[in-house]
């Protein structure tokens, strides 16, 4: 009887001290929970998004060949990176084509208002000074995948705060780095205003305005790399089977005219191989550890600037052929 007596009243009382109002200072939402719901209040971009840059959209676009077409391709073509319903324009399993007709002199009129008047000796080594360290905050890398789609939207996040940004490049793009320059422009609109070896500086221009960026809807995954023909044939083109298992055996023993490393900076490797190829019939580069994939796009990109014929790639070594050298007829005096 003791015990009901004193429980009732202890739950009257607990009953009176509970407040009814909710946003009461001991009972009001905690702010973490406030701004979590924000986030999902915030509204959903316009789709497809639409860009008005007047190139086709690519995975890479210093690494990607367009004339040379894709016999296969490892996933549909209706898969678009981008996501779908994102984007106005078609996948088409390599790129996103541009949908309308492109007034190149317009873009390129707005480019050129947007980088002002040329930069003074003085202003380019004010900013050769800040951007060119090692320890330079606004850095980007380059790898095998050269210059990216997403690498352009990397450069604008970076010009929003600072004048330019520094590129570092490494691995097979650096094998041509008037390409990674031409893309570089191109594609962002900004000007290179120092190139060192591997190391470049973009300049964003002196009238740049980050709120009028240009719209680079991001790939939200890397595709698929589409199957392309044969790069080397069984018998070379213009020789016999013997003289192509010949050739072959010739620069597996020969000595290595160099070794390159992974994700190393080959600069000079053009230059190397069309100077020994003057004198040598084949060339072998020693590519251990760099990776098969990568060693065939050694192979085509030595064959396109050299240029010569690679005949082997076999345990990451290129073997490369000078191809059939013309006779020059002689002139008559």
């Amino acid at each position: 009887m003791q015990k009901h007596l004193f429980s009732f009243p202890t739950r009257r009382f607990l009953s009176k001290s509970i407040p009814h109002d909710l946003y009461d200072p001991p009972f009001s939402h905690s702010p973490k929970l406030q701004k979590t719901q924000n986030k999902f209040k915030q509204d959903p971009p316009n789709l497809p998004l639409k860009s008005d840059l007047p190139f086709n959209f690519m995975y890479s676009y210093s690494e990607t060949h367009p004339s040379i077409k894709p016999i296969s391709f490892r996933e549909s073509p209706k898969f678009s990176p981008f996501g779908p319903g994102r984007l106005d324009r078609k996948w088409t399993g390599t790129s996103a084509p541009v949908q309308h007709q492109v007034d190149r002199n317009r873009f390129e009129e707005d480019r050129n208002r947007v980088l002002g008047a040329p930069l003074e000796d003085q202003e380019v080594a004010e900013l050769v000074e800040r951007y060119r360290h090692s320890d330079c905050s606004r850095q980007i890398n380059l790898g095998k995948g050269g210059v990216t789609h997403n690498t352009l939207d990397d450069i604008h996040n970076h010009w929003k705060k600072a004048e330019a940004v520094r590129i570092k490049c490494l691995g097979v793009p650096t094998l041509d780095m008037d390409n990674i320059c031409f893309h570089l422009e191109d594609k962002s609109g900004g000007k290179i205003i120092y190139r060192n070896m591997n190391i470049l500086i973009l300049y964003r221009g002196r009238h740049y305005d980050p709120n009028n960026r240009p719209v680079i809807p991001l790939m939200l995954w890397k595709p698929y790399a589409p199957i392309y023909p044969k790069l080397v044939k069984n018998v070379i083109e213009g020789l016999t089977h013997e003289k192509t298992k010949e050739l072959r055996n010739m620069g597996l023993n020969s000595h290595p005219l160099m070794k390159l490393t992974r994700n190393g900076v080959y600069v000079n490797v053009v230059e190397r191989v069309r100077e020994a190829l003057k004198t040598e019939e084949v060339v072998r580069l020693d590519c251990t550890h760099v990776g098969t994939s990568d060693c065939k796009k050694i192979g085509v990109k030595l064959r396109d600037l050299v240029p010569c014929v690679p005949i082997l790639f076999k345990d990451e070594q290129i073997v490369l052929w000078r191809g059939i050298l013309n006779q020059e007829q002689p002139s008559d005096l």
